[in-house]
């Protein structure tokens, strides 16, 4: 670390404030201890005074914490020498509506979740012990005040947002519920909290820009801005990787800024998973007594919208070469801030990678994620989609509200600039289709269209000042920029949210009678697994209609969806777990359908971001990972069809063909050698017929058309491929529904045998013809395949690898799933 200049009169200081606080309600009707950063639901329930607000109906009997205003204090002792200068709170996130105070004298009032306040303490501050107290205010209460203060009502979504008027507060939306979330609006204090003394200046954004070179090269201009008391000079280091500088800088009294400039003549870029490695490097800003580190990819990204035939483009440019973006949304990893870890969050992004993802959309209903989360996308090669944080309401545009809109949106902005991974920054979720969802705005939409221009224009303005070569997309979804249009069926430019097949309950055929240039959100739901389940759910409580199981259910209508599709498709399941694996069966095969034909129209469609990857506590939902980070049968099919060359089986509009599109991602051209099957209903494989072609780089092509007919009555149509990529995969198409289908037993078998280093091979056996096999375990783990077909005679020999590792001699309990077997028999 750089030693002080002779303008340093002091050391600075750093009182880490995180551990043992006392919380108290106001009304002195509890009293307990509070680890910060954490929330206060987390608290009451480690002391006893609620049960798990996920187990059972419990939600229901944690109502009063939200309604209450908490008190959060504790002391810190400051020397009477240390005693002089500028000391100030370091708070990176307080949820939600704020008073601090030290020893009494109030220091800041904060309204927003999601920005850092760093309030003057100075004149608070004694020698000797000094009393922090937090108080943090009802935010139902908040959000009734505040709504009560508006020129005009403005409205929220009740069917996602049964705890009334979130839309008035900066936080996180998916707290008022939503429709797979649980509504209890957790309040709280997370990320660093410290009490610091300024020595001259501290560090308070540091942003980079690249101007890529004629010749290649690359200059990484870095802005660093220092906040600081009074005039005064500062030593300032710059280091990229083994680089090093050192500049000695005025400073005046506020913020000032300094530009330095690397030049990297020979620049390793940074890609996307599955299109290149991740080059990374490192970035160090220092000043005395405190150093910022960043990671920094070196690329170039272009969003790509230009006219064409059916209307404008969608597609994302990185490194000169295009992009297909396979992924999912991403909402916050728990419910609670106090249950999230860095080990479980870098479990779910490396999920997504495994399934072959390049993208994720982090949802702009819940948080702005943690520093870190962004460094594992770096490191991972996920891009990320950023919505701010504005979902599925109108929202106030009264001066106040857009002033702290604006000062969110420049923090937020110029504390992620440095990532590779941002891709876009997008406006919000859904607000222009939220026009049209409420009397209000549909019976005086001027008014309230007027009212969302002067958010989304605020939200604009105050990201393009803090990062001018920012990428910008309005809304999600969006035709395009000032285009109000119906971005939800209108699939010609722009961004596309397709909801029809779930929540009009159409069929997953309907998923091919649009052309999304970019489709950022589809989805269809299924139960979590039976593991999961029982940790919510005595034995009494496994009926798809129990009060339980329906509390676990927060989709209007979701229970009657799943059901009604089995009836569409399948014989109904024999028993409750076989209705959880069907419905994960299901699920997997609706987006299969969607992602085969979206991707079979590249380079029309550029991107599939499937709603969504993961869950905020155990819950039917869309996701492909449960919550705890297990597969479902989704995520295994996921892994199959994102690859990066596929073949899938695209049946036409009149049914009468079959045609098998190969997708290729990968920079080179592939051949493809395809082999067909017909399987009759006990299993047996006759062949059927064999094509072979090559697909140019980042293109999709049908490879060969087969006849309907030529399929008989009573057998499958399955196929196998290879390419010269070394890829190779599998798939059957079924004319008709699954419930046609006179399946014969299956006669499964299971045999497991320990294969050391704690892992267990399953060995997957059938005498006949075995669908959609899922082999699930009494221990949470991951199986090296799962959600696969067998034909009469195979076997497949499965890894499991436990999530923890189990005792010396310990099995798990084993059980094996297929279409036929799970079918009630009458």
């Amino acid at each position: 670390m750089t030693m002080l200049s002779e303008d340093y009169t002091r050391t600075a200081i750093r009182l880490d404030l995180s551990g043992d606080w006392q919380l108290s309600s106001v009304d002195n009707s509890h009293a307990l201890a509070i680890a910060l950063p954490g929330d206060v639901h987390s608290a009451l329930q480690k002391a006893g005074e609620i049960d798990d607000p996920y187990v059972g109906r419990n939600e229901n009997d944690v109502q009063w914490v939200a309604h209450k205003d908490w008190v959060i204090e504790r002391t810190v002792s400051v020397a009477a020498d240390d005693l002089a200068g500028y000391w100030y709170l370091d708070l990176e996130c307080i949820d939600t509506v704020a008073s601090v105070f030290v020893n009494d004298k109030p220091v800041l009032e904060a309204e927003n979740c999601f920005r850092r306040y760093r309030p003057n303490v100075s004149r608070a501050l004694t020698a000797g012990e000094n009393r922090i107290r937090i108080v943090l205010h009802s935010s139902i209460a908040e959000g009734v005040r505040r709504q009560a203060e508006q020129p005009f009502y403005v409205p929220y979504h009740p069917g996602n947002s049964p705890i009334a008027n979130g839309n008035m507060l900066r936080k996180p939306q998916c707290h008022f519920g939503w429709d797979w979330n649980l509504a209890i609006a957790p309040l709280g204090v997370y990320g660093d909290i410290a009490l610091c003394r300024l020595e001259i200046a501290r560090i308070e954004h540091v942003t980079t820009k690249q101007v890529w070179l004629e010749d290649g090269s690359v200059d990484l201009v870095v802005t660093l801005t220092l906040f600081a008391d009074g005039p005064g000079i500062v030593p300032v280091h710059f280091s990229l990787d083994e680089d090093r500088e050192r500049l000695d800088c005025a400073v005046g009294k506020g913020e000032t800024r300094i530009t330095h400039v690397f030049t990297v003549t020979e620049p390793k870029r940074w890609w996307p998973a599955g299109s290149g490695e991740q080059h990374l490097s490192k970035l160090t800003v220092e000043v005395p007594h405190e150093q910022v580190t960043r990671q920094i990819g070196l690329r170039t990204i272009e969003l790509l919208t230009d006219k064409d035939e059916a209307g404008s483009r969608f597609a994302f440019r990185v490194n000169g070469r295009e992009i297909f973006c396979k992924g999912a949304n991403w909402i916050p990893a728990d419910a609670l801030a106090s249950r999230v870890t860095r080990d479980g969050v870098e479990d779910l992004l490396t999920s997504a990678v495994d399934a072959n993802m390049n993208m994720i959309r982090v949802w702009g209903g819940g948080f702005y994620e943690p520093d870190w989360f962004y460094d594992l996308c770096d490191r991972l090669g996920l891009m990320v989609w950023q919505d701010f944080m504005f979902a599925c309401n109108l929202y106030p545009s009264t001066p106040d509200f857009l002033e702290n809109v604006a000062a969110e949106v420049d923090y937020q902005a110029k504390r992620l600039s440095t990532h590779p991974s941002i891709a876009i920054w997008c406006g919000d979720n859904e607000l222009v289709g939220a026009l049209t969802w409420f009397d209000e705005p549909r019976k005086d939409r001027d008014r309230y269209l007027v009212s969302y221009d002067r958010l989304n224009r605020t939200i604009e303005v105050a990201l393009k000042a803090a990062l001018p070569e920012a990428i910008w997309w309005p809304s999600s979804p969006a035709s395009g920029y000032l285009d109000f249009g119906d971005a939800w069926h209108a699939d010609g430019s722009g961004d596309m949210h397709y909801w029809s097949v779930w929540h009009e309950n159409k069929s997953f055929d309907n998923y091919r009678t649009v052309r999304p240039r970019f489709c950022s959100e589809f989805g269809f739901q299924s139960y979590t697994s039976m593991p999961v389940i029982r940790q919510f759910a005595a034995e009494k409580d496994l009926n798809i209609a129990s009060p339980v199981i329906e509390s676990h259910q927060k989709n209007v209508g979701g229970n009657e969806r799943i059901a009604g599709t089995m009836f569409r498709y399948f014989r109904f399941p024999k028993d409750f777990p076989s209705f959880v694996y069907l419905s994960q069966v299901q699920q997997g095969l609706a987006i299969r359908t969607a992602v085969d034909y979206w991707r079979s129209l590249k380079p029309h469609c550029m991107g599939t971001l499937y709603w969504q990857l993961n869950d905020t506590w155990p819950v039917a939902s869309w996701s492909s990972l449960d919550y705890g980070g297990s597969w479902k049968a989704m995520h295994y099919m996921v892994r199959r069809f994102f690859q990066p060359v596929s073949v899938a089986a695209i049946p036409s509009t009149d049914g009468k063909e079959i045609a098998f599109s190969m997708v290729n991602d990968t920079a080179e051209p592939v051949t493809v050698e395809l082999q067909t099957f017909l399987v009759s209903l006990d299993g047996r494989r006759t062949p059927l017929t064999a094509a072979a072609g090559t697909c140019s780089p980042d293109r999709a092509v049908t490879l060969v058309s087969i006849a309907a007919f030529d399929i008989p009555e009573g057998n499958l149509l399955f196929w196998t491929f290879e390419a010269s990529s070394g890829m190779r995969g599998e798939g059957h198409h079924v004319n008709g529904t699954y419930k046609a289908l006179d399946l014969k037993p299956s006669g499964l078998t299971l045999d497991v045998a320990p294969a050391g280093a704690g892992v267990f091979d399953v060995t997957v056996k059938a005498s006949g013809l075995a669908l959609h096999v899922m082999i699930e375990a009494d221990v949470a783990g991951r199986y090296s395949d799962n959600a696969f077909d067998l034909t009469a005679g195979e076997a497949k020999v499965i890894r499991f690898t436990p999530k923890v590792p189990l005792g010396a001699g310990a099995l798990p309990r084993f059980a094996a799933f297929d279409l036929e077997s799970c079918q009630g028999k009458g």
